[in-house]
């Protein structure tokens, strides 16, 4: 009995690292996050600068390399002509507008076919005031792999009603349109 324990521990420890670890990268993008979304003061000069979820450093330390590979991709379309980033709203924030971050859990769930989803919800919407009755906090999810030996985001999921909200889904839809775009709208055969 004892040896069988001793068995199950040793099989089980891997797994219990990973999920622990997992919440690292989590936990570093979150922090990013609630630093972007904090309330600043009116008359303050000097707010702090948005610190970009995928700039490079973050790239080569928090992500994997299909996620790199698919945001670089999107990347060569950016949703503003002066470049930047291939989204016009902070995908992790879930919008343009929103109140500083509050009430903010990450829970890592236990690791599944080397995937450990950890699970992060908050209250981004708490300056609107009064709410609907069936308001919920908001929800993101990040699929966390082991690679080279850490743990990395390979994905980041916004699920709502029923749709996982993929953004490796949506890097790829970016990327895809931006090669292949459709003609414009009441275009005439020349201009296209």
């Amino acid at each position: 009995m004892i040896r069988l324990c001793l068995t199950a521990t040793l099989v089980l420890l891997p797994s219990l690292a990973l999920a622990a670890d997992a919440a690292t990268p989590v936990r570093e993008i979150m922090e990013t996050v609630t630093k972007n979304w904090a309330d600043v003061a009116e008359d303050d000069s000097n707010p702090p600068d948005y610190v970009d979820y995928f700039n490079d450093e973050f790239l080569q330390r928090l992500y994997s390399k299909d996620f790199i590979a698919k945001y670089r991709e999107a990347a060569k379309y950016p949703a503003y002509e002066d470049g930047g980033s291939p989204f016009d709203y902070d995908v992790i924030a879930m919008g343009q507008d929103g109140c500083s971050i509050n009430d903010l859990k990450i829970e890592a769930q236990p690791p599944a076919g080397g995937v450990t989803v950890v699970k992060t919800t908050f209250d981004n919407t708490h300056c609107f005031g009064e709410r609907e009755p069936d308001w919920k906090p908001a929800e993101v999810d990040f699929n966390v792999v082991e690679e080279d030996g850490r743990a990395v985001i390979d994905d980041i999921l916004r699920p709502q009603d029923g749709d996982p909200g993929s953004l490796k889904a949506e890097m790829l839809a970016i990327a895809k349109e931006g090669a292949n775009p459709t003609p414009a709208e009441g275009a005439t055969q020349e201009e296209q």
